[in-house]
């Protein structure tokens, strides 16, 4: 156990490692936020006197190696835009951002699994068709434009939810509906098919032919087993989703770390840009390791051992 989570601590490292590194090299190749902070009518020296407070003068690699020496030491470097500390304007941003998503991955688990659950039971019948007509066009309508017929329907022409920024729990309905649609679409299919597979088992066939009734042979025996996948699913695509949700989060004025990352683009906000990405990485890493620790639970056949092997 404790040679398996120091490899992935040490995996982890690199991965944030290279990403802290290429991401800083793309933030630069992107202008300087001179041209975006000062007049239009600044003088020449005035402009260099901000590329000199930036520290942008210097080399790439001794800015680089003078940013992982700060984050090191707990310094997380300062907002080009605000002129405070970047770990002041993430944090808040990523605890909206983590409540959003896990309002989307709630209600697609909620609407996701029983849906594909039952299209297993039934193949070939209209709960089968239905499902997979949701499935098709989850999978077919990007975001932003579910998100803009959402916000057209309930809030502009019914008027029953808001359409923009944070507040209630009504805030919360349309983003998480966005991010839910396509999250179900592929859990109903990866459900679909891994409890089609797994009713063909033997121990179920064993646990029918034992006389135990239909619905506690799919909860008990099917059902358990058939959440691997989905688990590996959903701990791949919550980071993911954090990471993707820039669409959503522009299109409903929320305050999450995704908008945060396009606003950092815009004003060209290296430091603020730089740790917003990092938290993602960790965010990515640590949801990982809960996946793996999740897979233990659901089957006790999987030991920590077999896991550190793989």
């Amino acid at each position: 156990m404790a040679r398996y989570l120091l490899s992935r601590v040490i995996q982890a490292t690199i991965t944030v490692l290279v990403l802290t590194f290429v991401i800083f090299l793309i933030g630069r190749v992107t202008g300087n936020p001179a041209d975006t902070l000062l007049p239009p009518d600044a003088s020449d020296a005035q402009r260099q006197a901000l590329i000199e407070r930036l520290g942008l003068d210097q080399p790439i690699l001794e800015q680089y190696w003078l940013y992982i020496s700060d984050f090191v030491r707990g310094d997380f470097g300062t907002s080009v835009r605000t002129g405070g500390p970047v770990v002041d304007v993430v944090i808040p941003r990523l605890v909206n951002s983590l409540a959003l998503v896990s309002v989307g991955f709630v209600m697609a688990l909620l609407v996701g699994i029983p849906l594909g659950i039952a299209a297993a039971v039934r193949p070939n019948h209209l709960v089968d068709r239905i499902a997979m007509g949701v499935a098709l066009i989850g999978q077919s309508v990007p975001s932003f434009l579910s998100g803009l017929l959402l916000i057209l329907v309930f809030g502009v022409t019914l008027r029953w939810l808001p359409t923009s920024g944070i507040g209630d729990w009504r805030h919360y309905v349309l983003p998480g509906l966005t991010m839910a649609w396509f999250l179900v679409a592929a859990i109903v299919r990866l459900m679909r098919s891994s409890m089609l597979e797994v009713l063909g088992e033997d121990y179920v066939r064993t646990a029918r032919a034992k006389g135990l009734a239909n619905n506690v042979v799919i909860r008990r025996h099917a059902a358990r087993n058939a959440l691997l996948p989905v688990v590996t699913y959903i701990g791949m695509m919550f980071g993911i989703a954090i990471a993707s949700a820039i669409t959503t989060e522009v299109i409903f004025n929320w305050p999450g770390l995704g908008r945060l990352a396009y606003e950092a683009v815009i004003w060209r906000d290296f430091p603020l840009l730089q740790f917003t990405v990092v938290m993602w990485a960790l965010v990515i890493v640590a949801i990982n390791l809960i996946v793996d620790i999740t897979y233990v639970y659901l089957d006790p056949r999987i030991s920590i051992a077999q896991h550190s092997k793989a």
